[in-house]
């Protein structure tokens, strides 16, 4: 077992990639087959992330030399805390395309179908490989197939509003992926590798120079446009909005946050073990900036009345809580950044599923009703009980209201902000929560408890496809707050690595 688990993160780039290699052929008879063979992929992913995420908690961090080279001549993948988010891509990536199944089908032409599931493979072997890659080069790489993937799957319904979404993202992303690209350029320059680990290691032989800090601006740069970080935000309310919902949920609770795990990977990865170079002036830039997304986030989606443009502004928001939760860090005492680095990973998880779980009630509230303004779906809660029930409670958890998943995150955030000594980040914070509370009670009400306009004919809940992936994620957005232990127990040692304290380690007071 154990040498098979040490074989499953190299196995699960190569499921995806293969996956959509072979879709356009094993559907080439039957266009519709597409989804069976894209799910079967799926669920063969997730059986290898499940095995390395198992070796990884029991036996530690999975280095795999492709072709037998040792790095860092040879190309290294490196499974370690941060890469065991890769369980969560293959979990929602499984869910998200068993309910597209009659969604995209509804949505596209069924000649069209390989296309969206070829790119659905593409986007998760982007976002796997991204997250398993121990060479800045191949990071860059796998950066490239999942946007590529992405622009593509905002445009596949070819009306013109998705198609200039689609190009508002591209050119941030052309700005993104050559920023990333510059900074391994001068990284590289500076350590003459491009291993993740040999880069940290040679960093600390060098006394820091204006490349070094030039390289560490430039990743930042690029990761934030791609996690949609204030000012860079621009590109996301359209391409999260307009995009087909299932490709909704794939952007805004997963694509996003490969931006976080690039600056996890540079910031903690290559500069903390550098050791030479004080990072936390651009950590704390990070910071304000992130109270400031907080904010910008809430406020622009109290005043949508497009259902998909305020989850879309809700995940500006929240990655805004992410961001700070991880630029939490003091360079000589890292111990001061741990509540905020668990709150900010935690809420990583917590906001994947909440997130996709808004999107996909959102997607199956369109497809039968072809609606997607509140002032439009006043009283749908009566018809779609079960879609609607399931909205309600991922609503309440974003909103951080007790016992839901997004309670904890957020309280550990707040707290690790106060305890830094950020009281001002602490209070945009809690201004950004009154703000999201304001706009999902808004949802609530009108879907619930306001009377339609004109009554709603015919309308009944979502094909059973759609709805499992919703009651699984709803009834997880309940789970994982109620017994909030279960994540704390895998996340905790991840916070405490990642900041170079051991997997052990409990702060003071408990």
């Amino acid at each position: 077992m154990a040498e098979f688990a040490h074989h499953c993160p190299v196995l699960m780039v190569i499921t995806f990639l293969a996956g959509a290699v072979l879709t356009p052929i094993v559907s080439k008879s039957k266009k519709k087959f597409s989804f069976w063979w894209a799910f079967f992929v799926s669920l063969l992913a997730l059986l290898f992330s499940s095995c390395a995420v198992w070796s990884l908690y029991t036996k530690g961090p999975i280095s795999y030399w492709l072709g037998g080279w040792e790095p860092p001549y040879g190309i290294e993948i490196y499974f370690d805390y941060i890469s065991s988010i890769t369980f969560l891509m293959t979990v929602l990536g499984a869910l998200i395309i068993l309910y597209s199944k009659k969604y995209i089908e509804h949505d596209i032409k069924e000649e069209k179908l390989p296309v969206y599931y070829t790119l659905v493979l593409l986007l998760l072997c982007g976002m796997v490989g991204f997250s398993i890659t121990g060479d800045m080069f191949n990071l860059y790489v796998f950066l490239e197939i999942l946007s590529l993937s992405g622009y593509a799957l905002i445009a596949i319904t070819e009306e013109k509003l998705t198609a200039m979404a689609s190009f508002k993202y591209l050119v941030m992303g052309a700005v993104s992926s050559m920023c990333v690209l510059a900074g391994v350029a001068l990284l590289y320059n500076v350590t003459g590798t491009l291993n993740m680990s040999d880069m940290a290691l040679r960093l600390q032989q060098f006394e820091p120079i204006a490349t070094s800090y030039m390289a560490l601006c430039l990743f930042v740069v690029g990761f934030c446009v791609k996690a949609a970080m204030f000012p860079v935000h621009v590109w996301l309310p359209d391409a999260h909005a307009l995009a087909p919902s299932p490709v909704s949920a794939l952007l805004s609770g997963l694509v996003i946050k490969v931006g976080i795990v690039g600056l996890l990977r540079v910031i903690y990865g290559i500069y903390r073990l550098g050791g030479a170079i004080d990072f936390t002036t651009v950590t704390n830039f990070m910071g304000w900036l992130a109270a400031i997304t907080v904010l910008v986030g809430a406020f622009f989606a109290f005043f949508q009345d497009d259902i998909k443009m305020i989850f879309a502004y809700s995940s500006i928001s929240n990655i805004g809580y992410i961001i700070m939760g991880i630029s939490l860090i003091s360079f000589t005492q890292p111990e001061r950044g741990y509540l905020g680095m668990v709150g900010g990973l935690i809420h990583i998880f917590n906001h994947a599923i909440i997130k996709s779980t808004l999107f996909l009630c959102a997607g199956a509230i369109i497809y039968k009703t072809g609606f997607r303004k509140l002032s439009d779906l006043r009283g749908i809660g009566k018809k779609m009980p079960i879609t609607c029930g399931a909205l309600t409670i991922a609503a309440l958890s974003i909103a951080g209201i007790p016992p839901t998943a997004g309670f904890i995150c957020k309280w550990f955030i707040v707290l690790g902000a106060i305890e830094f000594g950020r009281g001002i980040w602490a209070a945009a914070l809690l201004i950004g929560a009154i703000f999201v509370f304001a706009y999902y009670i808004k949802i609530v009400n009108a879907i619930f408890f306001r009377e339609p306009a004109e009554p709603i004919l015919e309308v009944d809940e979502a094909p059973l496809s759609m709805l499992i992936p919703i009651v699984i994620l709803a009834i997880s957005c309940l789970v994982f707050g109620v017994f909030a232990y279960l994540p704390l127990a895998v996340i905790k040692p991840a916070a405490a690595t990642i900041l170079g304290l051991p997997p052990t380690y409990i702060p003071p007071g408990g």
